[in-house]
């Protein structure tokens, strides 16, 4: 499924921060790696209004692609379907991750497929919202 040239995979907010990638990529692994490190920073500024942690950490990101012309494809969930702020959430991930130097665009697309649960927070996440 890595038909993408980079990818960030973090099935959960508990996984490391590495980079999957393909050998076939055009982007130079130093420059991978700060923006790698920029998405990551940025969606950590953005918080679910219901709960009192970022979205990163609540692992709500099921994966990041960067593809060769910087576009980044983000693949997120949401805690419940009827989330109140499914509509202005992706906007404000878009925005964030916009505004990393070096990316050419943003697109975030929402799946339930595994819906998300409290067991994907990382362990930081569990213990500041009390599920640990």
């Amino acid at each position: 499924m890595l038909n993408m040239k980079k990818e960030i995979t973090y099935n959960t907010g508990k996984n490391t921060d590495k980079i999957l990638s393909s050998s076939k990529s055009e982007i130079p692994a130093e420059d991978l790696e700060r923006i790698s490190d920029d998405i990551i920073a940025a969606l950590k500024t953005v918080y679910d209004p219901e709960i009192p942690c970022d979205i990163f950490e609540l692992g709500l990101i099921y994966k990041i692609d960067v593809e060769d012309d910087y576009m980044v494809k983000i693949l997120m969930t949401l805690t419940a379907p009827g989330c109140p702020v499914a509509g202005e959430m992706p906007k404000w991930i878009e925005n964030a991750v916009g505004a990393v130097e070096g990316i050419s665009g943003v697109e975030v697309s929402i799946t339930f497929d595994p819906p998300w649960s409290p067991d994907l927070m990382s362990e930081e996440a569990q213990i500041a919202t009390g599920y640990y």
